[in-house]
């Protein structure tokens, strides 16, 4: 048998600190930091995000931006026109060092201008109509998975009917038979405010289900339970205990709205009833370049890729955004 380990006076007290203080100090995360982490894993989506801003960016400062570069979206370059073919002048519909992007057929306007404050335009209707369809949604779809019952039932069947309502032929009615003034706006401010409520008054269902499903799940949760029972009022339950644990599929679900919507804002005004001309949007450049493709195939190019870039962009960003805060769904 071994003999006994003999230990000094004072070193059985002194041993543990010793051993502590080469221990690097371990400290925890946050929900947040967790999908921050996975998301900057995921370099397609962090490429998207980046573009996401860019194109926010020059939105803001389409004005600035055309400045330096020296074009406007409105004036007319008939000089760098062809009188006979009515074509721009030079290789690839005329892009130059003053025209990045070429100019238009017949009035020679410039593209890369009409480009980038087309991007204010579709993404201002973009982001806007979202948060309707956001704010609608949520509001909705947490209550009637809280209360459930016949507020569940009325809700979901009004969900049910806007989700059959056939949204593009009503806008196509609405916005053609628009006044030129209402309710104190006109022009394109009128037209606007018209699309974002038709696209985001009609969009609402489809994050309401969401939120509805999430809610039915989170309210039999020891949380909402423990508020129960310590008196909170159901407003209180609603938008403090269950709205911020529903944040997280609402952005996800948000950031996938938004490139839909932008396909609905170039649709309508590819047919013609979006904001007015002489106003640049991107659907209302690829209608007039559909008339010029056979002579001049690079007048589509500009608007239809910067809806191509947009859209992806989003798609990318969101789809990432999906994995980081909820990996399970991988």
């Amino acid at each position: 048998m071994s003999a006994p380990l003999e230990v000094e006076p004072g070193s059985a007290s002194a041993q543990p600190e010793a051993v502590l203080e080469g221990v690097r100090k371990i400290e925890g995360r946050s929900l947040w930091q967790i999908s921050w982490m996975r998301l900057k894993r995921d370099k397609v989506a962090l490429a998207g995000g980046v573009v996401v801003l860019l194109l926010i960016v020059v939105a803001i400062i389409a004005p600035l931006l055309c400045k330096l570069v020296g074009v406007t979206p409105n004036d007319f370059h008939q000089d760098l026109v062809d009188e006979a073919t009515q074509l721009p002048i030079g290789r690839l519909g005329g892009v130059s060092w003053d025209h990045p992007f070429g100019v238009e057929p017949v009035n020679g306007r410039d593209l890369f201008a009409r480009v980038v404050y087309g991007a204010r335009i579709s993404l201002l209707i973009a982001f806007l109509a979202t948060l309707l369809s956001v704010v609608i949604g949520t509001v909705a779809g947490i209550v009637a998975g809280y209360f459930g019952g016949w507020v569940d039932t009325i809700i979901s069947r009004v969900m049910d009917i806007f989700l059959a309502f056939p949204l593009v032929l009503f806008a196509l009615s609405l916005v053609g038979a628009m006044p030129d003034s209402l309710l104190g706006l006109s022009g394109d401010p009128l037209r606007i405010a018209v699309i974002v409520f038709i696209i985001g008054f009609f969009s609402w269902p489809y994050i309401g289900r969401i939120v509805r499903g999430q809610t039915l799940s989170l309210r039999e949760r020891e949380f909402v339970d423990a508020a129960r029972s310590l008196g909170a009022r159901r407003p209180y339950i609603l938008f403090t205990e269950l709205l911020p644990n529903l944040v997280a599929p609402i952005l996800v679900y948000a950031t996938l709205l938004i490139p839909t919507n932008v396909l609905f804002e170039a649709a309508l005004s590819f047919l013609g009833v979006g904001v007015r001309p002489p106003t640049a949007s991107w659907g209302d450049m690829l209608s007039t370049a559909t008339n010029w493709y056979q002579v001049d195939p690079m007048f589509m190019v500009p608007p239809g890729l910067a809806i191509f870039v947009t859209v992806l962009a989003f798609n990318l960003f969101g789809d990432g955004l999906r994995d980081a805060l909820d990996p399970r769904s991988r």
